[in-house]
């Protein structure tokens, strides 16, 4: 083992007693999750789905198993140096919890900006929290600064054996609640869930002579593992900004690499789009309330990435989310799904043209958020005005049905993107 940033290299995929004894362990704390039935997504696949909700987990997310085994298994002189992590949210949160449950002093390192409900969580579980950089990386650094100085026990987010095995309890928490499992989608980042996941699955499936298929899902803007996998070795990626932080990830971890080579099947992405629209199903039809990240595995089933197998597990990786962003992304999800219609309408400029529209947008029970009528538009008759309209609609036939039923009328509307 290491208490440094040097990353260690695994030869070999975990045995299932050291899983089995990762589990005994983690138990101590970490109650079973609710695994759900998702009629939904079942339709939408063409196979069973279920749904393993860890954003109800302790902490809000399945950190707090990896977090756990690696702090339980310190030695007494570990302990007493304490323990370091960086982490911009789900990974502070579950060191901290893990920390204070085995009375050990922690300090985080979270970057400027980090959403103030994730602060103040990783604050209240008793770690000690510096605000530093403006990124993760930068986050990363000033921590292994701290553990040089300090001597703290540097504590990883994915790329270490205790943590792999930690997040392999999950994998055999699946394996209990849905024994016939034959796909398991999971969230990627660094790889330290799939990886531990991936190795139960595989583990225990060949004890008993079957098989089952695990997919991995990264966010389009942040997915490090196709080119690494392509390439044989990690690589590192240039990121693009994405609302799923917590996989935002620019390199996979060796060890969690190696696994994901030799154990997960496929590899998919989705983009900004299919996970504000995963959210909003989510929300609607599932009654959960998950994080961008933890949403990725619904995106992949919605987008079409993935194909029916039989029973189907995702995970949802975790449910922390600030309120505010996630009131942006419910606006976001709803235009993504085209429940939101924008359009500009040429009226000429005489009484009765305003109701006249309204009339109609009534009748067809498209309700109108916000309107805009002037008369100074560039392009604009002397005789004419612009009326811009937010429409909210039921879906893509509904949206088509109001832009048919204005066009009958006479009118043009013009879709408009702004």
């Amino acid at each position: 083992m290491t208490d440094s940033l040097t990353q260690p290299v695994i030869t070999a995929v975990p045995t299932l007693d050291d899983m089995m004894d990762a589990r005994e362990r983690v138990s101590r704390i970490v109650d079973p999750t609710p695994m759900e039935t998702s009629r939904f997504l079942s339709t939408e696949l063409g196979a069973p789905v279920f749904l393993k909700c860890e954003n109800l987990q302790r902490t809000g997310s399945y950190k707090i198993r990896g977090a756990y085994n690696r702090l339980s298994r310190l030695s007494p002189d570990e302990r007493v140096r304490g323990v370091v992590a960086a982490s911009a949210g789900n990974h502070a949160q579950g060191v901290a919890f893990a920390a204070r449950e085995l009375g050990i002093s922690a300090t985080i390192f979270m970057p400027l900006g980090v959403p103030l409900p994730k602060l103040q969580a990783t604050k209240q579980y008793g770690a000690d929290v510096v605000l530093r950089g403006h990124s993760v990386e930068e986050a990363l650094r000033a921590a292994a600064e701290f553990a040089e100085t300090t001597g703290a026990v540097f504590i990883p987010p994915f790329d270490h054996p205790d943590i792999v095995l930690g997040q392999s309890t999950l994998g055999l928490e699946i394996l209990d609640q849905v024994p016939d499992v034959e796909t398991v989608i999971v969230p990627i980042g660094g790889g330290g869930l799939i990886s531990g996941v991936a190795s139960a699955l595989k583990r225990r499936a060949e004890l008993e002579g079957r098989t089952i298929r695990v997919i991995g899902v990264q966010a389009a803007n942040a997915a490090a593992y196709p080119p690494s996998l392509a390439a044989g070795e990690p690589t590192q990626i240039t990121t693009s900004p994405t609302m799923a932080d917590g996989i935002h990830v620019a390199k996979p971890g060796l060890l969690n690499f190696a696994i994901v080579k030799e154990l997960v099947d496929e590899v998919v992405t989705v983009s900004e789009a299919d996970m504000a629209k995963a959210l909003l199903v989510l929300l609607e039809r599932a009654k959960q309330v998950v994080e961008p990240a933890g949403a990725v595995g619904v995106a992949a089933i919605l987008s079409g990435q993935v194909t029916a197998t039989g029973p189907t597990v995702v995970i949802l990786s975790g449910g922390n989310i600030d309120p505010l962003l996630m009131l942006k992304l419910i606006n976001y999800g709803l235009a993504a799904s085209d429940r939101y219609l924008k359009m500009r309408i040429m009226l000429p400029d005489r009484p009765g043209q305003l109701a006249r529209i309204s009339e109609l947008l009534a009748g067809a029970n498209a309700n109108v958020l916000e309107v805009l009528h002037t008369r100074h538009g560039k392009g604009l008759q002397i005789s004419e005005v612009e009326l811009e309209l937010s429409v909210e609609t039921r879906g893509p036939e509904h949206r088509q049905q109001v832009l048919d039923m204005l066009r009958d009328a006479g009118f043009d509307p013009r879709i408009s993107d702004d």
